[in-house]
């Protein structure tokens, strides 16, 4: 299961984007767009200069995975591989089947309770 997970975050791109006013950073999404502060200019007609910013980074996963077969591995690698798989599959041999004699055996009916009518308990 960890191999799994690690080759498939290994595979995974994303972005982290963050966004800053002035020297403060206010928000980082992964995956999303960050939220804005408000304090951008919405007007085209200001030609000042604000004081947000914001900061991508593309994080690319790779690309191509490459696949070996079992003809690539040398002898003694085959020979460990083929034993390892052996070994693990006879791990697991089920029991015997257990043969349980008075199993269609019923009890006989209990007429009376013989404690509760003498009043006679274990403690």
């Amino acid at each position: 299961m960890l191999l799994v997970v690690l080759v498939l975050f290994s595979t995974v791109s994303f972005t982290v984007e963050k966004h800053f006013c002035g020297d403060t950073l206010v928000d980082v999404a992964i995956f999303s767009e960050a939220h804005k502060c408000g304090m951008e200019m919405n007007e085209p007609k200001v030609v000042k200069k604000h004081c947000c910013k914001d900061v991508v980074e593309i994080v690319e996963g790779q690309d191509e995975l490459t696949f070996s077969s079992f003809e690539d591995l040398d002898f003694e690698q085959q020979q460990f591989v083929v034993s390892l798989a052996y070994a693990y599959f006879n791990l697991f041999e089920s029991l015997p089947k257990q043969i349980i004699p008075h199993k269609d055996y019923a009890p006989p009916n209990i007429v009376l309770d013989i404690q509760l009518l003498n009043d006679t308990f274990l403690i």
